[in-house]
């Protein structure tokens, strides 16, 4: 049985989704920028543990005008990938509010133990950075989420951390397993009696 993911990029414009995307999905890397509209999503099928993952990647518009189109994207999402900048330290002070978006406008069952993973890219840029590595693992770990630094460019961690991701579809279907298992009744021999007995 195949497992599909969907996974929802989120971020400030121009933190690097749409090149993340296309690094992991395509191999590629452009440096002409072109704003997302809307949302859009790639596929890949990537192999976890010996089993064939589907992964459905979304990518959405950073920009403010395009927020109330998000919430019907976000939906039925099994992860959540946060995106920012590592030469643009507001980009890396709005995750917490691109992360409560995503949970009211998309409205996980379980918010407190939905998925969270934080992309810190254009890592290659050494001379630009203005984010610490360490205080983003630190962010990171206070609020339980990992955290990987990728550089589109470059492709440097980039397929580490969608890999990673996908192992989600695992977790996912370990649940599920677990969830028919317990709604399975056994019924031994010693508990059926016969409501009706001769009156001889």
């Amino acid at each position: 049985m195949r497992l599909v993911v969907k996974v929802v990029l989120l971020g400030d414009a121009g933190v690097g989704k749409t090149s993340l995307i296309n690094q992991f999905t395509l191999h590629r890397f452009s440096q002409q920028y072109k704003a997302t509209i809307g949302a859009d999503f790639l596929t890949k099928d990537v192999v976890v543990n010996g089993r064939q993952v589907t992964m459905q990647i979304w990518d959405t518009a950073g920009m403010e005008r395009f927020h109330s189109l998000q919430s019907a994207f976000f939906r039925g999402a099994d992860a959540c990938v946060l995106v920012y900048d590592v030469t643009a330290p507001k980009t890396f002070d709005n995750l917490d509010e691109w992360k409560n978006e995503f949970l009211m406008q998309g409205n996980p069952p379980n918010p407190d133990e939905f998925p969270f993973f934080v992309l810190g890219n254009k890592s290659d840029l050494f001379e630009d950075r203005m984010v610490d590595t360490r205080q983003a693992q630190l962010f990171c770990q206070q609020r339980n989420m990992a955290h990987f630094e990728t550089s589109a460019k470059s492709s440097q961690n980039v397929e580490l951390a969608f890999l990673e991701i996908a192992k989600i579809g695992l977790h996912l279907e370990q649940q599920e397993v677990r969830r028919d298992n317990s709604n399975i009744i056994t019924i031994s021999d010693t508990n059926i009696t016969n409501e009706k007995k001769c009156p001889c």
